[in-house]
């Protein structure tokens, strides 16, 4: 029985989410366009279930790039309405759109001069008539046994506001760097916002090493730098290739006397690169899909400035 009323609640709730997808009309373009042009900030009203839906709606829009706040229906009506101004939108969540605390409030931000957006179910009710843009987000029916408590309904009212969401990072071209600033902390703004130069490894532990030099002294100016790999230069100081722990052990199966061979002998010549203001996230996409360690840092003018090392990319967090 457990099992087949969940199935149930998931199926009806599905349902819900689907059904939305036919009202993404003309009144859903006038919401997006109101909230675009909107000088001021995205106040989302409403109480109990749909309260906390509303709640979630204002977050994803600021980390989004459009300033919102959440404000309860009830707490409105009792002092909360200074924060709504002329130059807001005010969405308000209803699914009945005639809970009195609904009713107590509409007539208020009309007063004020703020544009509003209905969210209901009811499209015959006091909210969905007053309202400047309406959106459906009504349901056949709620998931819950008793019919009582709120499940379909926002989950539906959900969507609906992640559609609105979505459209608006892309009306507004809101990009991935926008999205990192109002996420600076934690993994997520590490992986879009650190840059390569701020975790390679550079002076003296950057084992940087002349072509002409064999590869026992390589080796310990490797060890001596705590690396797994040398950047090898020119007498001009130009790179020209990198000696790794693999370079090492397939040229020990061809050459016995691989310690007293030149490094320029047995590096690998023309390695994969990447430019010092590149994101780290962007070189361990490197690492990963080309199954390497270790990424030579090349600066605009194309001169070794660092090396960045998979142990680099763990010790910032980003794997």
């Amino acid at each position: 029985m457990s099992i087949q009323k969940a199935k149930e609640v998931i199926e009806t709730e599905a349902r819900a989410v689907r059904n939305l997808s036919g009202r993404i009309n003309r009144d859903f373009l006038k919401a997006v366009d109101l909230i675009a042009k909107c000088k001021g900030r995205v106040i989302v009203a409403g109480m109990g279930k749909t309260g906390i839906i509303g709640r979630k709606i204002a977050a994803t829009l600021s980390s989004t790039g459009t300033p919102s706040l959440w404000m309860h229906s009830a707490e409105a009506i009792h002092g909360d309405l200074g924060q709504v101004t002329r130059q807001d939108v005010v969405i308000i969540i209803s699914n009945s759109g005639e809970t009195e605390e609904t009713k107590g409030l509409l007539p208020l931000v009309k007063k004020i001069g703020s544009k509003t957006i209905a969210m209901t179910g009811n499209l015959h009710s006091t909210l969905a008539k007053h309202a400047d843009v309406v959106l459906d987000v009504s349901v056949e029916k709620e998931g819950c046994p008793l019919g009582l408590a709120p499940m379909a309904s926002t989950t539906a009212t959900l969507v609906m506001g992640d559609a609105l969401a979505a459209c608006l990072i892309v009306r507004k071209e809101f990009k991935k760097e926008d999205f990192a600033f109002y996420h600076p902390g934690g993994a997520l703004g590490r992986r879009l916002l650190l840059k390569v130069e701020d975790i390679m490894r550079k002076g003296v532990h950057l084992p940087k090493v002349q072509e002409r030099m064999k590869v026992k002294d390589v080796l310990l100016a490797i060890t001596h730098a705590r690396c797994g790999s040398a950047c090898v230069v020119n007498k001009h100081g130009k790179f020209v290739g990198i000696f790794t722990d693999g370079d090492l052990r397939r040229q020990i199966e061809l050459h016995s006397d691989v310690l007293e061979r030149r490094v320029s002998e047995v590096m690998t010549r023309k390695p994969i690169t990447i430019l010092k203001d590149k994101l780290a996230a962007e070189a361990f996409n490197i690492l990963k899909e080309r199954k390497i360690d270790e990424l030579p840092v090349l600066d605009g003018r194309r001169r070794l400035v660092g090396l960045l090392d998979v142990q680099d990319l763990l010790k910032a967090g980003l794997l």
